[in-house]
């Protein structure tokens, strides 16, 4: 797979992220449905912890990676959903720490929304991954 960033403008490089990306050369696309800070069973963890939440999600997200062969390497579109962006913002280097570990400035946005579909969840994390 060979992956070119697009970014006809620059400052979003320094932020962890690509305006664009051409993929190409790629045989597999794993859609992931949005990921929270939730445990196997499904029960919502860390309740008005940001960063904790943050993390669980960006855990969560690379086990749907890793169980289709994948990591976030292979990420090249996020979106995130945050019940509270001024919240999200200060802690955001969780999860741009790990992208930048794994060596990928996804395509990204990130939407303010009124919640989230269970009480107490502040992020959500929807991806695409080709490998």
């Amino acid at each position: 797979m060979e992956r070119v960033a697009v970014n006809p403008v620059t400052w979003s490089v320094a932020t962890g992220f690509h305006q664009g990306e051409v993929v190409s050369g790629h045989t597999r696309t794993l859609y992931l449905s949005g990921q929270t800070a939730t445990d196997a069973d499904g029960h919502p963890l860390h309740d008005g912890d940001m960063a904790a939440q943050l993390a669980v999600s960006t855990d969560n997200l690379e086990a749907v990676l890793d169980a289709a062969g994948m990591s976030l390497a292979h990420l090249v579109r996020l979106t995130v959903y945050t019940a509270d962006v001024d919240a999200l913002l200060p802690h955001y280097g969780v999860l741009a720490s790990r992208l930048g570990a794994a060596g990928v400035a996804p395509t990204t946005t990130m939407l303010g929304v009124t919640r989230l579909a269970l009480p107490g969840l502040m992020v959500e994390l929807e991806g695409t991954a080709v490998a």
